[in-house]
């Protein structure tokens, strides 16, 4: 968009929140420092209501306060939480905040805070410890220790677990509303309500009501045709599930006896979300018994199995392996490659944390921290020398035995290092590398690594990282850029297609496994494409219609939604690190083609008509003639252009002159596939449209509008107003925003004559 005669600067340098500066707020998920929590409540009988809310509807009582660090909310959503660890006697319950429950607003975007009460632990540190270990192999809850008050009265200390919902999936897998199952047993679990992935014969969905809780709008049918893929169709699990994250996830419950698991008698405490490759990837929950502070591994579907710590110790590899109340464990055993992968899982999670000590080093760390806390905490289930005493020392509850943390896990790490399958000889990778070492798109990319020991070697590759990973053969025949046949050097081409690829390189032989890194596909390789980054507005939006019922047809003659981009510069465009997309969030939901070029000072049009099946440029999604907004990104995310647009009428186009940079207006004589301004504005309404760049951006915003602006302000992705002023009216306006946190943010001005998304980052 073109820019305006005046500029007028209004500088925010202070931006207020709750009264407390956003730059200022303690990070809620800092592991080196304990949280401080405050609820107030008005009601002389909170605890009762709360009590008589879990028993019943598990509804939310009205705090009148909540403080977290300092940041002030008022009338927030409280509810104990838990099973096991919720006792109505208890002054200490887990607690579940919702921020967001009766008004909106977050702090640092998180609208819930889920509380547990460090139950059955006498160290006070198994969960946040579990965790840490965990977020190096997986995507799971971010976790740390918090100090919680009720009152103004201590109650004691709590871990801190980020709760997974809309925000967690989306930071995770840019959607959150697929289909998104809780596998916690609705009734109270127990060894016959297994969240275990086991078909039910003959029953319909709602055969599972009880033994899941579905927390998408729809979703229950997909269930039950995972459970029949899982339990009747073993071959083609690997379609429906992430299997590497499945491992992952077997292999950290194996390793850290984490039983109140899938992998333990109730088979629980995982979530599974469908991914926009449609497969389901488990999310772990609830590690506050991990490292043996929950000792029943489960037989069939009625027994506990209750073991002791030196069974804990000695737990082997292969427990439920032939079980048919464990099908994805069955699956495992019966597969030899996941077989292998998983040990290979086992071993590189040993080494790293439990062969070095480094878990030892974590502990002690978190013990260190929370000291003051335990010792101040008169609530706790255990003494204080009990806490000092935990990593050595077997603590008795109940029936059984919490073992020392130290106590389990170093006679674990001996035992595993003693089992057959670790003793197998695995395959030695090193040397990973790829040529050449700058390549174009459509350029061929040759992988090769030094392998030994081996009897098949793969390279799994993706071009981003929310998509799956591709499996490809290696070679060591001298064909595939390796060197000489048989010199252990095993390689092979990959055609570049993208801004960069992912890969990893796996081995493996008769008896064990091998990946580099050994952390894959968590982690990976990366090979960057010698790309051209696109710069804002280099390409601009010029024309579109969202309602096309009569005015122009595809090559298959379909009057589909259309949109005309502008090559705002004096050279050709190769447009294979441009992405297009209609939602701020998902940023690369449809990439141009590698060969796609466009001329300098010229046009080309994307039908957005979904069907990409069809020849030409067709993107994956539509545009909605009730408004909708259109962005163009570059392959590091940021914005060339962008455009949010209201109702739209049936073969009106909406666009601009001169061609990409004057104001839009509406008009008959649509341009289609032309410039635009070689006939003018005839017949063409101008509209009130404004722009906004940098965008992203960390610190300045400018913004620009053909309609005069006079209020603006700013609401966080959970509906929070962030910033409001009033400013004297103008066409175009600075404001610094370098104090709002990281993330997406909605733009209104004058009170929603124009909105717009904005993105921060740091």
């Amino acid at each position: 968009m073109g820019k305006f005669n005046s500029l007028i600067m209004v500088l925010f340098s202070v931006f207020m929140l709750h009264s407390t500066s956003a730059s200022a707020q303690t990070d809620l998920y800092d592991i080196n420092a304990i949280q401080q929590i405050e609820l107030f409540f008005t009601q002389p009988d909170w605890d009762y209501e709360l009590d008589t809310a879990k028993i019943g509807a598990d509804s939310y009582i009205m705090a009148s306060l909540v403080i977290v660090n300092g940041v002030s909310f008022d009338s927030v959503g409280v509810k104990y939480k838990g099973n096991s660890s919720y006792n109505a006697s208890s002054v200490k319950n887990p607690l579940h905040i919702s921020l967001n429950e009766f008004k909106g607003q977050s702090y640092q975007g998180f609208k819930d805070i889920k509380l547990s009460n460090c139950y059955v632990d006498p160290s006070m540190i198994r969960e946040v410890l579990a965790y840490s270990v965990l977020g190096n192999y997986m995507d799971c809850s971010k976790s740390n220790f918090a100090k919680v008050f009720i009152n103004g009265v201590y109650v004691g200390l709590y871990s801190n677990d980020e709760n997974v919902g809309t925000k967690f999936l989306t930071d995770k897998f840019s959607s959150s509303s697929n289909t998104f199952i809780k596998c916690n047993p609705i009734v109270n679990p127990g060894p016959t309500t297994k969240c275990n992935l086991k078909y039910i014969t003959g029953a319909d969905s709602s055969g599972y009501f009880n033994y899941y809780d579905l927390k998408s709008t729809y979703g229950w049918n997909e269930l039950v045709r995972l459970c029949d893929t899982v339990t009747n169709h073993a071959a083609s699990v690997e379609s429906a599930m992430d299997i590497d994250r499945i491992l992952w996830m077997l292999a950290f419950n194996n390793v850290l006896i984490n039983l109140d698991s899938y992998t333990g008698a109730f088979a629980q405490n995982y979530y599974l979300y469908r991914d926009n490759n449609n497969r389901f990837a488990p999310i772990v929950w609830d590690l506050n018994m991990a490292l043996g502070g929950f000792p029943f591994v489960g037989s069939g579907n009625s027994s506990l199995g209750s073991l002791t710590v030196s069974n804990m110790q000695q737990l082997p590899l292969s427990i439920h392996n032939t079980d048919p109340y464990w099908p994805l464990l069955n699956d495992l055993n019966n597969n030899p490659q996941w077989k292998k992968m998983y040990v290979a899982h086992m071993k590189t999670i040993l080494n790293e944390f439990f062969v070095s000590n480094n878990y030892v080093t974590l502990a002690i760390q978190y013990q260190t921290l929370v000291d003051a806390a335990v010792q101040a905490d008169t609530n706790k289930a255990f003494t204080y020398t009990q806490f000092q005493n935990s990593l050595n020392s077997n603590t008795t509850v109940g029936s059984y035995q919490v073992p020392g943390i130290v106590t389990l896990m170093n006679s674990r790490t001996i035992y595993l290092q003693s089992t057959s399958e670790f003793l197998a000889s695995a395959p030695a990778i090193s040397g990973v590398a790829y040529a050449p070492s700058s390549p174009f798109i459509g350029d061929t990319v040759w992988v090769t690594a030094t392998v030994s020991n081996s009897s098949n070697v793969l390279v799994g590759h993706r071009e981003d990282q929310l998509f799956k990973f591709t499996k490809e053969s290696m070679y060591d025949d001298g064909l595939h850029h390796d060197g000489v046949s048989g010199d252990g050097v095993y390689g092979t081409g990959l055609i570049v297609s993208a801004p960069y690829i992912q890969y990893y390189v796996y081995a493996e032989n008769a008896a064990a496994a091998m990946f580099s890194p050994v952390r894959a596909e968590h982690e990976f390789y990366t090979i960057n494409a010698n790309v051209q980054i696109i710069g804002f507005h280099q390409l601009a939006i010029n024309e579109f219609m969202a309602k096309n019922d009569g005015n122009v047809t595809d090559q298959d003659g379909e009057y589909d939604d259309w949109l005309e981009v502008y090559n705002s510069t004096t050279s050709s465009i190769n447009l294979g690190n441009v992405y297009l997309s209609n939602n701020f969030i998902d940023i690369k939901k449809w990439r141009f083609p590698s060969t796609t070029t466009i001329a300098a000072s010229n046009v080309l049009v994307i039908w957005m008509d979904q069907d990409t099946t069809q020849n030409g440029l067709h993107a994956n999604f539509k545009l909605s003639a009730s408004g909708d907004a259109i962005y163009i990104f570059n392959s590091l995310g940021g914005v060339i252009d962008s455009l949010t647009f209201g109702p739209q009428s049936s073969d009106i186009s909406m666009f601009r002159c001169p061609d990409g940079s004057g104001p839009f207006a509406y008009t008959l004589n649509t341009t289609f596939n032309q410039k635009n301004c070689t006939t003018g504005l005839l017949e063409a309404e101008k509209v009130s449209m404004f722009s906004m760049y940098p965008n992203p951006t960390s610190n300045q915003l400018h913004i620009e509008a053909n309609s005069q602006i006079s209020y603006i302000q700013i609401f966080d992705i959970h509906g929070a107003e962030v910033l409001k002023a009033t400013v004297s009216p103008t066409h175009s306006l600075t404001i610094i925003v370098n104090e709002l946190n990281k993330g997406i943010y909605q733009v209104v001005l004058n009170n929603g004559e124009l909105t717009g998304k904005l993105m921060i980052y740091k």
